[in-house]
């Protein structure tokens, strides 16, 4: 990977963006930082400000695990497109299947409260939502256990989900559900832009990642994992340079 804000990062960014490129960005650990408690994060106020530049000068979209009610107000910006669930809500063109799909996600809880323990089914943070089931262990006293016996519940639960990891977070959707590069896709056809940079932190952001479309500018922010994003921002904190530096080549266009 390339550093974006590298010499040869920036040379890259500025030989790729035009003001018909889509902008699109993960919300949590990419536009906010990851805290304890998911009910509090908020994007910093640098950030903020940001976006709303960026998107004065071209077309926007966050792509986000979080439904896109509990995403907006912890954005501090509109964008153009809001796309949630892992790309299971809001994507234009499709009709949300989240109330056909409410049932079978209370089901899989259900299921997996009966297979696990209740201390570690105590320990997890559960969000279940309209089309997907995040699973959070971060708080666990015996994380590493609680994670192993979450595991095993899931690989039994019927019907089978999809599961995609993250930062002490097991999300569950269903087999057949667009994931975010799926979405990224069908907005670059919708918005009719020819090509998109997209930023993002987390394995389920490597759907966008894994594509390797040359269309498709792929920024990692942080390096702790393997990705295979092209580029990287070395932390969360690099964000408000990033959009400085997208926007400042944006108007000099």
């Amino acid at each position: 990977m390339t550093e974006l804000l590298s010499p040869a990062g920036q040379q890259a960014l500025r030989n790729f963006i035009t003001p018909s490129t889509l902008f699109a960005f993960d919300l949590d650990g990419t536009l906010a930082p990851i805290v304890d408690d998911p009910t509090a994060a908020r994007t910093p106020s640098e950030v903020r400000d940001g976006l709303r530049k960026l998107a004065q000068l071209a077309v926007t979209a966050v792509i986000t695990g979080r439904s896109c009610s509990d995403a907006l107000p912890r954005l501090g910006f509109q964008p153009q497109y809001l796309v949630g669930n892992h790309g299971n809500e809001g994507l234009p063109g499709s009709d949300d299947q989240a109330s056909s799909l409410a049932e079978l996600i209370l089901h899989w809880q259900q299921q997996l409260q009966h297979q696990m323990s209740p201390e570690s089914w105590g320990a997890l943070y559960v969000e279940q939502k309209s089309s997907s089931l995040s699973l959070h262990y971060r708080h666990a006293l015996q994380r590493e256990e609680v994670h192993a016996q979450l595991l095993a519940a899931i690989d039994r639960l019927t019907p089978t989900p999809r599961r995609v990891g993250g930062k002490f977070v097991e999300n569950l959707l269903p087999p057949e559900a667009p994931h975010k590069g799926d979405a990224l896709l069908r907005l670059m056809e919708h918005s009719g832009c020819p090509n998109a940079l997209f930023v993002g932190d987390d394995e389920t952001d490597e759907d966008v990642f894994r594509l390797r479309d040359r269309r498709i500018f792929s920024i990692c922010v942080g390096t702790q994992r393997p990705t295979a994003a092209a580029y990287y921002l070395h932390d969360q904190n690099a964000m408000p340079h990033a959009l400085e530096l997208m926007i400042a080549l944006l108007r000099s266009n």
